[in-house]
């Protein structure tokens, strides 16, 4: 039985919408409050990635570094090694899109605390088209040594996520989307780092997401439960390490995983649940994404349609695996 608290307004006109960027805005100031060692460094995206909390609450632990994403990240990185906790921000295009080799080098390799916010990922970023819509960040830094990978489901959990990444000692990335998203978790939900949580108990097959798309699995299972599909929902914020414990249970439970993340499945989320299921307990698995390609200019809604990322694609997507896939239960 889940015991995950879930807004009880969640399905309904009352559920709140917030960008789960908001969530990290006020996290990282009450980081700031709560240890002076905090700093933040942002790429002229002030406002959007939603630093200026922290900015005009601690203007003396604040740097402006300008359009130049290589010298934030090293920069970063020499502040965490005289003592720092720096926190990062730019657009997710640009951060780790752009700097990837100097948070290689200079941050995994030294294995130091910077901790990297990518704001404005996945199809959430809408309009901004192709070029912004960055689809591979779960995949360039979940095979960084030393990284950490966290996908707030929620501007909830973006907060609650962003107060324990401050004091977790190590390199950190986490992802966040421009456009505002249903809360599905409430104050009393658990956040902890490396945890993954059933929020709603099936049998028939084991749905689990990260990020913005766990809200879409949760609509979803609402659609497959009114055709006689019971579906498991398992929240996965934290991409690396994964909750292998979790993860393996829902699976044997079920016998098939459908996993959904909004970013390329090459490499990403799903393809570290079948790294891991493939190698404990192989089990039929259908990776729902970004299918090896670009993005396109168009509102979030238009876009998740498109890309049959919605809960009625989805729905439909795993009703046919169901149909084509048995369930698979024998131990490996």
């Amino acid at each position: 039985m889940s015991h995950y608290p879930l807004d009880p307004d969640l399905f309904t006109d009352k559920v709140k919408l917030e960008p789960n960027r908001a969530g990290f805005g006020r996290g990282l100031k009450a980081a700031g409050e709560a240890n002076e060692a905090v700093v933040a460094l942002c790429a002229d995206l002030t406002e959007s990635t939603q630093m200026h909390l922290f900015r005009d609450a601690f203007p003396h632990r604040f740097i402006e570094i300008g359009v130049a994403e290589q010298n934030l990240v090293t920069v970063a990185a020499g502040m965490a090694r005289a003592g720092k906790i720096p926190f990062t921000s730019s657009y997710a295009a640009f951060s780790p899109g752009r700097n990837w080799e100097q948070i290689r080098t200079t941050i995994s390799l030294n294995n130091q605390p910077v901790k990297i916010i990518g704001s404005h990922a996945g199809l959430y970023t809408g309009a901004d088209g192709a070029t912004h819509q960055m689809l591979e960040d779960i995949a360039l830094m979940r095979v960084l040594p030393n990284m950490v990978v966290i996908a707030p489901g929620d501007s909830l959990e973006a907060e609650k996520a962003t107060k324990l990444v401050a004091e977790n000692g190590t390199p950190t990335y986490m992802r966040m989307a421009r456009e505002k998203i249903p809360v599905f978790s409430t104050d009393e939900s658990p956040f902890e780092i490396g945890k993954a949580y059933v929020l709603r108990d099936g049998h028939d097959i084991s749905l689990m997401g990260t990020g913005t798309m766990t809200y879409q699995l949760l609509a979803a299972a609402n659609i497959l439960a009114e055709n006689g599909i019971d579906a498991e929902v398992v929240h996965v914020p934290t991409i690396k390490p994964l909750d292998e414990g979790t993860i393996i249970t829902s699976a044997r439970k079920t016998g098939r995983v459908v996993t959904a993340e909004e970013a390329q499945i090459a490499g990403g989320f799903g393809s570290a649940v079948a790294e891991l299921l493939s190698e404990q307990l192989p089990t039929p698995v259908k990776r729902l994404g970004m299918q090896d390609r670009f993005g396109e200019s168009g509102k979030p809604a238009e876009l998740f349609e498109y890309f049959g990322l919605t809960p009625e694609k989805i729905a439909e997507t795993v009703k046919e695996f169901i149909d084509n896939t048995s369930q698979y239960h024998r131990e490996y």
